[in-house]
């Protein structure tokens, strides 16, 4: 396993730890929101927007199994759904060492809160949708990672040394 993956809910810190973690490893960053927009040619809200979730979920596992074959040497930061379904989640595991990133409701609400780049938490009653999509998927996240690490009052730097201590068994 040469990849090491982050999943986690929105404004865990994947993207944060995944840039700072790929430099001090010398590894590529890659972000799959950031890759579906760019081959879609426009924004993740867009997509869901204009063709809903399942489309976009589609899209997702396209582009995961696209990455069995071209990716290796990478950190790589994931949608905050992806890993819900089950093939995602064998795709995950099997591309690389999976990192969730755990947070809880209060330190995600504060993080997330304004952010309009978010179609799962857009309109009224912000903590009551961060509350139902937690419960839905925390489960689901600890189902797929290797390794849980906390990012509930811990800097950056102290996330990823954690993260690098606690993944290299599986590097």
């Amino acid at each position: 396993m040469n990849n090491l993956i982050l999943i986690g809910f929105m404004g865990a810190g994947k993207t944060t730890a995944g840039k700072l973690l790929a430099r001090e490893k010398k590894m590529r960053f890659l972000d799959t929101d950031e890759r579906i927009s760019s081959e879609q040619g426009r924004e993740i809200r867009d997509i869901f927007a204009e063709d809903g979730e399942a489309y976009f979920r589609n899209l997702e596992t396209e582009l995961l199994e696209r990455m069995q074959e071209d990716t290796a040497g990478a950190v790589i930061s994931v949608g905050g759904g992806m890993p819900v379904r089950k093939r995602n989640r064998e795709l995950l595991q099997s591309l690389g060492c999976v990192v969730y990133l755990s947070a809880s409701k209060q330190t995600i609400l504060g993080r997330v809160q304004g952010d309009k780049s978010r179609p799962l938490l857009s309109g009224d009653n912000l903590e009551k949708k961060v509350e139902q999509l937690l419960k839905d998927r925390e489960a689901i996240y600890r189902l797929t990672a290797h390794v849980e690490v906390r990012t509930d009052g811990r800097s950056i730097h102290q996330v990823m040394k954690i993260i690098d201590q606690e993944t290299r068994k599986y590097m």
